[in-house]
């Protein structure tokens, strides 16, 4: 067994304070999502970790991409079919994270997702290229399949059926919107003392801000 228990690293790049902080964490994230884009904080600044309650009763996390952001929520696209799809759809509490190892964050996001309206999902899958399109209509994304053969060749089928055509949307793949109920902002400290601050989502929509021990 490989001992990890040496494996240390000082966190001294930044700070978070209060006095430095919004009053809505949404201003917060767009500052440091575009901090880490400019510092290249991560290969892809969007890949987020997002995870869900199965069916079967047991957490699951994967990474997918960020596609949009607003004060409404965050915005990523999959089959509804899908095993985090279904898990989604039978239970909406979901949890995203980000983490920038460069500038030393995290961001946690508790929050409810739903189904985006069809036109935005429309429109952004109009907006991929034809290969992606394609991949979303030939993936029986979760399910069992002999092997890859099985994809390349039902590939190349729907390659012949859709040349020169449009290619629409499948009814099976969509947007979820994730509307936040908690954020958690981490910043890497010297001596393991980090900074986390919470915001918690108030009855009255304003948002109660809370520093964590770390």
């Amino acid at each position: 067994m490989k001992d990890l228990s040496n494996y240390r690293k000082s966190y001294e790049k930044s700070e978070l304070l209060e006095n430095q902080i919004p009053d809505d964490p949404i201003n917060l994230f767009h500052k440091w999502f575009y901090e880490a884009e400019e510092l290249n904080a991560a290969d892809e600044v969007n890949a987020m970790t997002v995870s869900t309650i199965g069916l079967d009763g047991f957490p699951k996390s994967r990474v997918v991409l960020l596609k949009k952001f607003n004060e409404e929520g965050f915005i990523f696209y999959t089959n509804y079919n899908s095993e985090k799809g279904k898990a989604i759809l039978n239970n909406p509490n979901i949890c995203l994270s980000f983490f920038w190892p460069t500038v030393e964050r995290q961001i946690i996001i508790k929050g409810i997702a739903e189904k985006t309206a069809a036109n935005i999902s429309d429109n952004y899958f109009a907006s991929r290229p034809d290969g992606s399109k394609l991949g979303a209509i030939v993936s029986p994304q979760s399910d069992v399949i002999p092997d890859r053969t099985f994809l390349e060749n039902n590939l190349k089928q729907l390659e012949k059926d859709f040349e020169g055509k449009e290619i629409p949307r499948p009814a099976h793949w969509g947007g979820f919107i994730v509307r936040p109920v908690e954020v958690e902002f981490w910043q890497g400290r010297p001596n393991r003392l980090h900074d986390r601050i919470r915001y918690q989502l108030q009855e009255d929509y304003n948002w109660k801000i809370e520093r964590l021990s770390p």
